[in-house]
């Protein structure tokens, strides 16, 4: 996952990704200046609003994992999957190679990472996870957002063959997905070249009755957060290893790229109401690691400041930006809170 440098992590059951650490003591839960916190989360390492709703789903990067949901609104919070009540129904047609549904096993310890959503009709939507644990994978859910809270019922997954190590997914119009291979599993040299900029990883595409593929050109060094044009003809890349930021023609031979340079290290990105891209990431080194968030305009590539946040003892190692309404809400790898503050 996104450690920053010099931070000490600890080992996890998914060899070679960084492990999601909670605080000695948590801090109180009280607003800050302008911070306001949703605590009672573990990790929340992503967030994605659901279409036409008040909802955030959160991903759970620490404990024993799951999915979350906020409600935007009362900023409460509660268990999405795995739950007591949650369905699990197979789409075999789709996820043809799917072993079946998360066992006891698997749903006990489901630390969950990369989210995306692919919007469907009626407020019903498609949910992808990325999934560490029993087996390393994306796990599909359907996403009802009529019910309040929004149910969650698991109906595929897509295993990556060894030694991927899966970060984000991003959904395709034509029903496959992309999931970045950000840091080899079982491998103890891979992070060392990750965070010194050489290129250990890339993009894998996958598709029914075909499986996974690499994606042509997308090999990079730490490749992170992913998002898709409307169109689905290009998608962009965060490189945490490589500190910068690409856009890649999708269907292209030879594939066309496009490369900027950043000063911190770029995790998961959004995009923003008014069209650009918001990509945040970890900046700062020792003792003044900060969070940082920028926009970038996907046409010319120009990066714009949007917000610095050192390091404190209520929230750190900020890794994800979604823009609701004039609100910033941020997202973490580590703790059990997500920050919320005033767009500028």
């Amino acid at each position: 996952m996104k450690a920053l440098l010099g931070l000490v992590v600890a080992a996890v059951s998914v060899p070679s990704l960084f492990a999601a650490q909670a605080p000695a003591q948590a801090a109180p839960c009280v607003q800050s200046g302008n911070t306001q916190y949703v605590c009672g989360q573990t990790a929340p390492e992503d967030l994605v609003l659901v279409p036409g709703s008040e909802w955030v789903i959160a991903s759970v990067y620490g404990g024993s994992g799951g999915i979350r949901i906020i409600n935007t609104r009362d900023k409460s919070s509660t268990i999405g999957y795995p739950t007591a009540t949650a369905k699990d129904e197979l789409d075999s047609k789709t996820y043809d190679s799917c072993p079946g549904p998360p066992d006891a096993e698997q749903k006990a310890n489901m630390r969950t990472h990369g989210l995306a959503i692919r919007e469907g009709r009626n407020l019903r939507h498609t949910l992808y996870v990325v999934n560490h644990g029993k087996r390393e994978s994306i796990e599909v859910f359907a996403l009802d957002a009529n019910v309040r809270p929004p149910s969650i019922t698991w109906i595929g997954c897509a295993v990556v063959p060894d030694p991927i190590g899966l970060n984000s997914v991003v959904p395709l119009p034509d029903g496959g997905f992309i999931g970045s291979d950000y840091l080899a599993r079982n491998d103890n040299t891979a992070r060392a070249r990750m965070q010194a900029g050489g290129i250990n990883g890339a993009l894998w595409e996958w598709h029914t009755a075909l499986g996974w593929r690499k994606v042509p050109g997308s090999e990079t060094s730490g490749p992170n957060g992913l998002e898709l044009s409307k169109d689905g003809k290009t998608i962009y890349v965060s490189a945490w290893g490589g500190q910068s930021f690409f856009r890649l023609s999708l269907g292209q031979t030879p594939p066309k790229r496009d490369t900027i340079p950043l000063d911190f290290r770029p995790d998961n990105m959004r995009w923003a109401p008014d069209g650009s891209l918001l990509v945040a990431g970890q900046g700062g080194s020792g003792q003044t690691q900060t969070t940082r968030i920028v926009k970038i305009n996907p046409e010319t590539l120009r990066v714009t400041d949007v917000e610095t946040r050192p390091n404190t003892p209520e929230f750190s190692g900020g890794t994800v930006a979604i823009q609701i309404g004039k609100e910033l809400w941020i997202g973490s790898y580590r703790g059990d809170r997500l920050a919320i503050v005033p767009t500028k």
